[in-house]
């Protein structure tokens, strides 16, 4: 005789706070791969590593300097190169930024996130990669982040302070 098994008996239940959980443990490990791997410091040079480093960013990502692409007010944006993510990003960092390693860290580590999950990360994940793999509190790192944001014009975004 055959039973039917009930939603019961079919295993754990997937709910949205699971899949958000799944996703920051995934992403806290991501970071901590990625800061062994090219940390713990991250000046341009381990930053173009990591981006370039399968293991730690899913899709190849180059960072140049350009705050063309950027809207008012914000410090980087990942440009997908074509139509398919596989074929890879350019993160534009706005150039006020431009010799600035510790800056730069803090803008890159959060871009990280929308390059390897896309649409399905939030800035809450952002934060976390970011602080995570720059060893610094995630309240920390926001505020250090503010204080980028809060160095660019409000205008025109190729102008800096």
């Amino acid at each position: 005789m055959t039973t039917m098994s009930s939603p019961q008996d079919s295993g754990p239940v997937l709910t949205e706070e699971a899949g958000k959980s799944a996703l920051r443990e995934h992403v806290v490990a991501k970071a901590f791969t990625a800061r062994e791997r090219h940390g713990p410091e991250f000046d341009l040079a381990a930053l173009e590593r990591l981006f370039l480093d399968p293991e730690c960013v899913r899709f190849p990502t180059t960072i140049r300097f350009d705050a063309g692409p950027l809207r008012a007010g914000e410090f980087a944006w990942p440009q997908p190169v074509g139509e398919s993510p596989k074929e890879g990003f350019v993160l534009n960092v706005h150039t006020a930024f431009e010799g600035r390693a510790e800056a730069l860290s803090l803008i890159c580590a959060y871009h990280v996130v929308a390059v390897n999950y896309l649409d399905v990360a939030t800035n809450v994940e952002a934060e976390l990669f970011g602080a995570t793999l720059l060893g610094i509190e995630v309240d920390d790192y926001y505020t250090r982040l503010c204080g980028l944001a809060d160095e660019l014009p409000a205008g025109d975004p190729s102008a800096a302070q």
